[in-house]
């Protein structure tokens, strides 16, 4: 029998939002990794806080490899952990683009000045890391940052990673290479992966955890869970389709979403984009790809108004240039967006209700308090995302996916005439991947404009009509 390297025991959590069906009992042993499964909300992220003692016992044991805690062995990356590496609690969006306010950000060559081990080293140059070393911290793309978390999580050689949706972020070359990875790392410690779609377990796992509503099924290996699709599609039941809300619509007053000529923009000596003419008209549906670092989320910067080098380029929207008589609020009153880099912003304990309602203000917050007329369609796309459960529950609290799904009714509550989704499935199940793409399509009729990014095109709703493509894919 091989020796236990961490073992929950009849383990009850005290608080009830982290409470479980029946006590936890899980056993990890040497030579074993293992992928935990389930739909958004199924407990995924719960049983982990468990797992590392973020959460206090009831009763039961949890205990790592000679009666060490977990949390002494194994280390957690998911795309939160930014907020471990600078502070952005009082941050704010715009400040990513600020050049001014991104000086407080550290380099990410400063983060791994005194990290020498032969690890590190390895991963530092299978994910290329040494490419963005003068990039400040908070100017990388999200799927940089997630392989520069990784490689910063193997600094104190762990005997046990556990990443939360690894491959969300990455373009398909980085997938590739973090499945390499996966197979390297596997000789040296132990792989626990959540995720929340059966095409996402990594081929390196040797058993799966499947989680249900707050319950942990009987564990298997990565084989019997491929072949048994009863099972997969018990995890991820059918939904009832949306109805989605649709306000007083009136003809649009413009013929251009954006004209941009020319754009150029660049930080000290790196130039990030050169050259770039880019025409969106009322009613078109557009996909914009790229790879990881190739300036799609700058690019998203000048049309959201939160990039000063705006001012600089020769950039229309809604008909109107840029600095003329238009200011930045009344561009982003027309404007839903939704990117990964926007959720870190949200680091109180605010109710996810008063998240989806802060989309009317494009603000981080509720400026000047709840105005009681945004609270009823709030709540009604919070149900047609499915998630009006929520509404009263921290956004702190909720999993992943849960945040993804606020976000998106967040970005969609004033039913804008252009809808930006930069990477919009990140974190969701197979089920709420399909309803979103569903919503998308009742929602845009021929006024309404949409910018999709994805590094995945299966992903994409089917009323896509153009492409821009930066960079080499």
């Amino acid at each position: 029998m091989r020796k236990i390297v961490a073992e929950m025991d009849r383990a009850e959590a005290r608080f009830s939002a982290y409470a479980f069906r029946q006590p936890l009992n899980w056993t990890i042993r040497e030579g074993e990794h293992w992928c935990v499964i389930g739909a958004n909300g199924a407990g995924k992220s719960q049983l982990v806080s468990l797992l590392l003692g973020k959460q206090p016992l009831r009763s039961g044991t949890v205990c790592g490899v000679d009666g060490r805690r977990v949390n002494e062995i194994a280390q957690y990356v998911a795309f939160t952990d930014i907020y471990s590496i600078f502070d952005v609690e009082n941050s704010y969006y715009q400040q990513r683009w600020n050049v001014g306010d991104v000086q407080t950000a550290p380099f990410v060559k400063e983060l791994f000045e005194e990290i020498d081990t032969p690890m590190v080293r390895d991963f530092m140059q299978l994910f290329s890391i040494e490419a963005f070393f003068e990039k400040r911290v908070n100017m990388l793309s999200s799927g940089e940052l997630r392989k520069m978390l990784i490689v910063l999580s193997l600094r104190k050689e762990p005997k046990i990673l556990i990443l939360d949706n690894p491959y969300i972020g990455l373009d398909a070359e980085s997938r590739m290479i973090l499945e390499d990875a996966f197979s390297s790392l596997t000789e040296s410690l132990q792989l626990i992966t959540l995720v929340a779609d059966p095409r996402d377990v990594p081929a390196v796992s040797t058993h799966v955890l499947p989680v249900k509503d707050k319950e942990l099924l009987p564990a298997m290996t990565r084989e019997e869970f491929i072949a048994d699709h009863s099972l997969q599609k018990m995890l991820f039941p059918a939904k009832t389709d949306a109805d989605v809300p649709v306000g007083n619509r009136s003809c649009p007053d413009f013929e251009h979403v954006l004209l941009f000529r020319n754009i150029q923009i660049k930080y000290g000596d790196r130039t990030i984009l050169d050259g770039i003419d880019w025409s969106v008209k009322r009613g078109e549906k557009w996909l914009l790809s790229g790879r990881n670092g190739s300036g799609k989320s700058t690019l998203l910067s000048l049309v959201f108004c939160d990039n000063p080098q705006a001012y600089a380029n020769n950039i229309t929207l809604f008909d109107r240039k840029r600095g003329v008589g238009q200011s930045i609020w009344e561009v982003k009153s027309r404007i839903g967006y939704v990117s990964p880099e926007i959720t870190n912003y949200y680091r109180k304990p605010v109710k996810c209700l008063d998240v989806v309602v802060s989309g009317f203000y494009d603000t981080i917050g509720i400026p000047y308090g709840c105005d009681e007329r945004k609270i009823q369609p709030a709540l009604a796309w919070m149900k047609t995302f499915g998630i009006e459960h929520l509404a009263q529950r921290s956004f702190l609290e909720v999993s992943t996916g849960e945040h993804q799904m606020v976000m998106l009714a967040r970005a969609f509550v004033k039913d804008p005439d252009l809808l930006i989704l930069d990477e919009p499935m990140h974190g969701l199940d197979v089920e709420n991947k399909r309803r979103v793409r569903q919503i998308i399509r009742q929602w845009a009729d021929d006024n309404k404009s949409l910018i999709y990014v994805t590094h995945y095109e299966e992903e994409a709703p089917d009323i896509i009509t153009e492409r821009l493509a930066l960079g080499k894919e």
